[in-house]
Formats: C-alpha cells, structure tokens, sequence
C-alpha cells in the first residue's frame, strides 16, 4: 500500500512541479482576477491566462510535439493557427464585419492622426533596438504602440515567435488600461481652450462611398505594402460584407460567433507559450516598458498632430480625437469623448474621434507589413 502511494506520487504533477511552474500559475491567477473581477479586456485575458495555466501544469502534456509514435498535445494542435498566422486575420475579417469607416470616409483627413499615432511603433523600435534586441524582436516589441493585440500577435509570430506570450498580454494589458494612460497625457499637451472645441456635425456617407471604400482601400495598399494585405485585404472584406447588405446573417454571425470563437482560441494558443523561462525573465521587463513607452508616444504623436490640425483650421478640430488614432477601437475613441464631455458638457466627439481611431487600425496593419518587408 506504501509503496503504491509512493508510486502514485511520483507519477503525479505535484512531483514534477518547479518553483517557475508555480510562479507562472500565480500569475495566471492574477490575470484571471485581473480579467474577472476587473474586466480588463476579459474576451482575451480569460483564455490567454487560462492557456497559461495549463501549459505550466506538469506532465499535462498539451504542448508536446508529435513523435513517429504518439500524436502532439491537443493545445498543440490549435497553436499551429497562430503559429502559422491564420487566427489574426480571421480575427481582422470578423472585426471589419463590426467596424464602422463611415467616419473616417466622411472627414478624410482624420487619417493623418491615425498615421501620426504609429509614431509610437518606430519609437519603441529604436529603443528597443538600443536595449540590444535584434531587429526582429525590436520590431515585435514596438507593434505594442498600435495598441492592436490580433496586429501585435500576427508579426510578432512572423519576427519573434519566442516572445509571442510576453508581447500578446503587453499588447491587450495596455490596450485595457486606455482609460488610465491617455487622459494625464491628453491634458498635459492641449489647452483649455482647445479641449473645449466643438466640432461641427459630419455629413452622410453614400451607401457607394461605403462600399468604394474596402475596394479602393485593398487595391491601394496592396499595391503599396505587399506584406499588409493579409490583415488589411480580410478587414476591408469583413467591411465589404457588412456595407453590401446582402448576407446579414454572414455579417451577423462574422461580429459575434465566428469572432468570440477564434478569440477564445487565439488567446488560449497565445498564453500556451508563456513557459517560465521566457516570462521570468529582463526580457519580459524590457518589453513591459517599451510597450508602455510605445503606446505613450503613440498618443502624444496623435494629440500633437491634432493641435497641428487645429491651428492649420483656425480652431476646427479638437486636439483630444488625435489620441484615438491608436486603434484600441473603441475605447481609445470614447476616453476622447469623455475628456471632451469634462471641458464642454455640449462637446460630443464620439463620432469625430472613431475617424482616427479605425484609421488606426489600418495604420498598424501597414506599419506591421513595413516592418515585416523589412525584416521578415
């Protein structure tokens, strides 16, 4: 009986467990709590972290590479979507399905600040470049500015597929704390005055202006970055689905079913990497402060472009809706409507800020493709 107790622990996880395990698994339940109880983007967080949690299980094998004699771990498997960058722009084509560009079809040069807030991406590239990363790894790590996780995730598995894990939760930790990181730096580089702007009611987009706009837009970018079709061409094609009016229910089930379905499994395949040795690591420290440098500088660029605007246009544009253009669709575009509400009760720039902040998710589409040109 002795014996087979013996026995019985010896072949049991709790034997096998290290001290890394244990930290890992602490700090999945961390992220649970955090994605839970605090909803801080809790759509990816909960499977991310859950993924964690299991790969750091010992002997539960679900990342064990197949053998001539026994088949892959079941988590395995589903990683190889990641890995070989399907799930992102399948994640793209569901979010082009729910993405509104009326606004940004209705004031063209709204583009401008999302252009301008990629700034952040190059930003922290240098900088990482000067911290002694490889230009791969510089480049994944300053995807984080576009604050656009499904981007983040598809170069980062292209460039750096070994900090996939780290740069994932970076990418969506900072995406949820949009509400805590831009208003100090709002404030700090606009006026009163010029927070207080009320911007004028923009005119109706045309049904064909609507559906031009996917066309025209995967034609030209196409043409102009190759490597940024993937995400850009199944974005404007989940757009192009939504604004023809033909097949609600194919739109309706990309915006919901298909789009919760492909999350909960990028997020577990995502978190299925986070082994010890990476996490615990001055790697991981490195790339928590140049994601929050990158988003930083991100939204500064686009408030200083803003007020760029505003000045070139005698006071039409507020200043605040530049700081939507780094993606986070839409929170970034409603923290610019509740900064505006502050100043000026009768200020509602919801609409105005979605122009930058869609133009946003372009940008970072074609900043990745750059980059991915370049060093891919």
């Amino acid at each position: 009986m002795i014996q087979a107790l013996t026995d019985l622990i010896r072949m049991s996880g709790l034997a096998h467990l290290t001290y890394k395990e244990i930290i890992m698994i602490i700090i999945a339940c961390i992220f649970l709590y955090l994605a839970i109880k605090k909803g801080y983007e809790p759509y990816l967080l909960i499977p991310i972290a859950f993924g964690i949690l299991l790969v750091n299980l010992p002997l539960a094998g679900l990342m064990t590479l197949p053998t001539e004699s026994e088949p892959g771990g079941l988590i395995y498997y589903l990683y190889q979507g990641t890995n070989l960058g399907i799930y992102p722009p399948l994640i793209f084509l569901c979010l082009g399905a729910a993405t509104d560009f009326g606004p940004l079809i209705a004031n063209p040069k709204t583009l401008l600040l999302g252009g301008a807030a990629q700034f952040g991406i190059f930003a922290a590239f240098f900088g990482a470049l000067a911290l002694g990363m490889t230009p791969q790894e510089a480049a994944s790590v300053g995807i984080i500015g576009g604050a656009d996780g499904p981007t983040a995730i598809y170069l980062t598995t292209k460039l750096a597929n070994h900090l996939l894990s780290v740069i994932a939760l970076a990418a969506y930790s900072y995406m949820a704390l949009v509400p805590l990181i831009q208003p100090p730096i709002m404030r700090l580089l606009t006026t009163e005055k010029e927070r207080q702007t009320v911007m004028k009611q923009m005119r109706v987009v045309s049904k064909n202006e609507r559906i031009l706009f996917p066309i025209v837009t995967t034609i030209f970018v196409s043409l102009v970055v190759p490597s940024a079709t993937a995400l850009v061409g199944m974005l404007m094609l989940g757009n192009l689905i939504r604004e023809s009016g033909q097949v609600p229910k194919l739109t309706e089930t990309l915006q919901n079913a298909m789009m919760y379905t492909i999350t909960v499994i990028l997020g577990v395949t995502v978190g299925a990497k986070a082994n010890g040795e990476l996490f615990l690591s001055l790697t991981t420290i490195k790339i928590i402060v140049l994601g929050l440098f990158a988003f930083s500088i991100g939204t500064a660029a686009g408030v200083l472009m803003g007020k760029l605007m505003y000045k070139l246009t005698n006071g039409k544009v507020n200043p605040l809706i530049g700081a939507a253009g780094v993606s986070a669709v839409p929170m970034a575009a409603r923290v610019v409507q509740k900064e505006g509400i502050k100043y000026n009760p009768s200020n509602y720039l919801l609409m105005h800020a979605m122009g930058p902040n869609v133009a946003g998710v372009i940008g970072s589409a074609v900043a990745a493709g750059v980059l991915l040109a370049f060093f891919g």
